[in-house]
């Protein structure tokens, strides 16, 4: 009489196996969920980033030399939103779909008058402008002693002899809905990052 006894069946895994198997595949879960995490906080903090950029803190980068030796050509800057300008605040503004930067000389219903020398005057008072290299007269389009109109703000460039700003009448006084914000820091060169002034 032949044994009827059956051998038992062969798993084609061990027990230890199948467990490797199991925590591998919990790993490649976990990676996954966790990338897919992390690509999720990198969306948000970009579109965060944007947002900020353009409603806050529009970034800027400088061309032309109109505002040398405060902001030379290929400068990158960082703009404020600010209802709040004073005399000698660097403002970017619009200006016929460009952007430009110039300093704020004046606000509304100042007086400027500016001299053959370049001297400028506000309301009969000498402006002390440390930050320019050079007096001048400039392009002059417009008739000294002038009156800022009402919500507006007058505006030159530090290097008065080039500047296109206020003194030509085609571009005038800045409005303040003209204006993207005060020009506070430089980010580029890396050599100058800090406080414009």
């Amino acid at each position: 009489m032949r044994d009827k006894t059956v051998a038992p069946e062969r798993h084609p895994f061990s027990v230890q196996e199948l467990q490797g198997e199991l925590k591998r595949e919990q790993r490649k879960r976990q990676y996954r969920s966790t990338t897919m995490k992390t690509i999720y906080v990198l969306i948000v903090v970009s579109a965060l980033a944007i947002l900020v950029a353009t409603l806050w803190m529009p970034v800027l980068r400088i061309y032309g030399s109109s505002m040398t030796p405060t902001l030379n050509e290929g400068d990158i800057v960082v703009s404020l939103k600010s209802g709040d300008l004073n005399t000698g605040d660097i403002v970017a503004f619009y200006y016929e779909n460009k952007l430009l930067v110039k300093r704020c000389i004046a606000g509304p219903t100042d007086w400027v008058d500016i001299d053959r020398e370049g001297n400028v005057y506000v309301n009969g008072e000498l402006l002390d402008e440390p930050y320019i290299d050079e007096k001048a007269y400039g392009d002059v389009t417009i008739e000294f002693p002038f009156q800022v109109p009402e919500g507006r703000y007058f505006v030159l460039g530090d290097h008065r002899e080039t500047s296109a700003d206020s003194r030509l009448a085609i571009i005038g006084c800045v409005s303040e809905e003209q204006i993207v914000g005060k020009i506070s820091y430089r980010v580029l060169p890396l050599g100058d990052f800090g406080p414009v002034k």
